[in-house]
């Protein structure tokens, strides 16, 4: 077992049962690609400070490489004793180039080696889904189009409410799953900040150039502060933070696709090659990958709330707490990857059933508010034509009809402004067509909707 980097200073070596506590290389050993590539471009920084030699680098650069190989052809013993992936590179390199291998870590620290690995990390994941969100938004988008003529009822209270089309409450999931898609790309911005030649907090007395490195790693900017460049992590709570509301909009869809396949609603049907069933019920067709992603949502809010603990009272700048941090990032961007993945593969294989929803939108009087615009069109004020149409559906519920279901004079008896025009209003065709509002469910809105979306969408993958 190699020496640690700090042995000078002791006199007793680590107890196993501390190296093992203290031992993060099970979480942070997918970093060893990003942690070889910062060496890399330290390497050159350093070089080109003057700091150490070209063949020195020429050399620890070679040696990084061999390593980096070693780990993906999973040829590479890991050892809790060397806590760490910086550590386990370091000491393999080591142990391929000789003592010139210590050469490696001047003008930097853990500190910063590890905040520059993990936004690399971070920086790639982020696009990653960033690219997911459009695949997603793309599936989302041919739906609304396929579907434009399917009707059913748009609810408030988990109540019938009033008749839209399909498409336009697709559309709905697909303005959320854009603001999904923003937030990944201005936390981005934050994210792809380089932090190396902070050092352990203080910056370095070596001369190096951190722009270069910056450009080396394909950062845009620099930190501009040595102790919060080793102490932030801001960048992975807003990380964890955008992918939380990511993740209630998954739960969001996931929880209506399980109300609209069950029996009491028969909306849509679930793909057999999506559902499971039940070991115990022949007849069961149980919607398991939505209420899966329901309930994985949970994982990533906690997530959220264990890095905000983590943070919340460390005094400036680096502290050990924030090892910690990598386990709910990475937890993060797995669970968030697998649902966006799973949801563009099973969506598009959904089955609607038109007819049912068409059906659901006779029932519950759902035309009540377009009687009640009727009636202001007429002249009534509006909060009389409510109060109106109110009693038109408390006689209406106790004949057992709906309004469009009641004859001229029974409508008649509640305001004598009614004529028979009125059905005509009733209609659901109508009740759709009417509502042409920018936003609003009205076939010729919702085309125009759908459209814009696809412009703004190929115009994002272009970008």
């Amino acid at each position: 077992m190699p020496e640690k980097p700090w042995s000078g200073r002791f006199s007793e070596k680590t107890e196993r049962i501390v190296e093992d506590f203290t031992s993060s290389i099970d979480i942070d050993k997918r970093l060893y690609a990003y942690d070889i590539d910062g060496s890399i471009a330290h390497c050159r920084t350093l070089v080109k400070g003057g700091i150490i030699s070209e063949e020195d680098a020429d050399v620890l650069v070679g040696g990084l490489k061999k390593i980096k190989n070693e780990i993906e052809r999973g040829n590479f013993q890991f050892d809790h004793g060397l806590e760490d992936i910086h550590m386990h590179i370091e000491a393999r390199l080591v142990e391929k180039v000789g003592k010139i291998a210590q050469k490696l870590h001047t003008a930097r620290s853990r500190n910063d080696q590890v905040a520059l690995d993990v936004r690399m990390y971070l920086r790639d994941e982020a696009r990653g889904i960033i690219g997911s969100l459009v695949s997603l938004r793309q599936v989302i988008l041919d739906m609304a189009k396929a579907n434009i003529d399917v009707v059913l009822p748009g609810y408030t209270h988990l109540q019938r409410a009033q008749p839209v089309l399909l498409s336009h409450h697709l559309m709905a999931y697909y303005e959320m799953f854009s603001r999904d898609t923003e937030r990944f790309e201005e936390g981005l911005n934050r994210i792809n900040v380089m932090p190396l030649g902070s050092a352990a907090l203080a910056g370095t007395t070596y001369p190096i150039d951190r722009e270069y490195t910056a450009q080396l790693l394909e950062f845009p900017r620099v930190s501009a502060n040595s102790i919060d460049a080793v102490s932030d992590r801001d960048f992975i709570v807003e990380f964890i933070s955008a992918a939380g509301l990511c993740m209630v909009h998954l739960s969001r869809i996931s929880e209506e696709l399980i109300i609209w396949s069950s029996a009491e609603f028969g909306f849509i049907e679930l793909p057999d090659s999506f559902a499971t069933g039940s070991s115990i019920m022949p007849q069961k067709k149980n919607p398991d990958v939505p209420e899966l992603v329901r309930g994985k949502t949970g994982r990533v809010f906690g997530d959220l709330v264990s890095i905000l603990t983590m943070m919340k009272s460390l005094p400036l700048s680096y502290n050990r707490d924030m090892q910690e941090d990598k386990a709910a990032l990475f937890n993060t961007v797995d669970v968030l990857t697998e649902c966006i993945g799973i949801y563009i593969a099973m969506l598009p294989k959904v089955k609607i059933h038109k007819e049912a929803m068409l059906q659901a939108t006779s029932k519950g009087f759902l035309n009540a508010t377009d009687m009640a615009d009727y009636l202001v069109i007429k002249g009534m004020p509006f909060r009389k034509a409510h109060d109106c149409v109110g009693n038109a559906v408390l006689y209406a519920l106790s004949k057992n009809k709906e309004l469009h279901e009641l004859n001229l004079e029974e409508l008649k008896s509640f305001s004598a402004i009614i004529e028979a025009d009125i059905f005509d209003i009733l209609s659901t065709d109508q009740m759709i067509a009417r509502r042409k509002s920018i936003g609003g469910t009205a076939t010729e809105s919702v085309n125009a909707a759908i459209e814009a979306a696809k412009k703004r969408l190929e115009k994002e993958i272009q970008e």
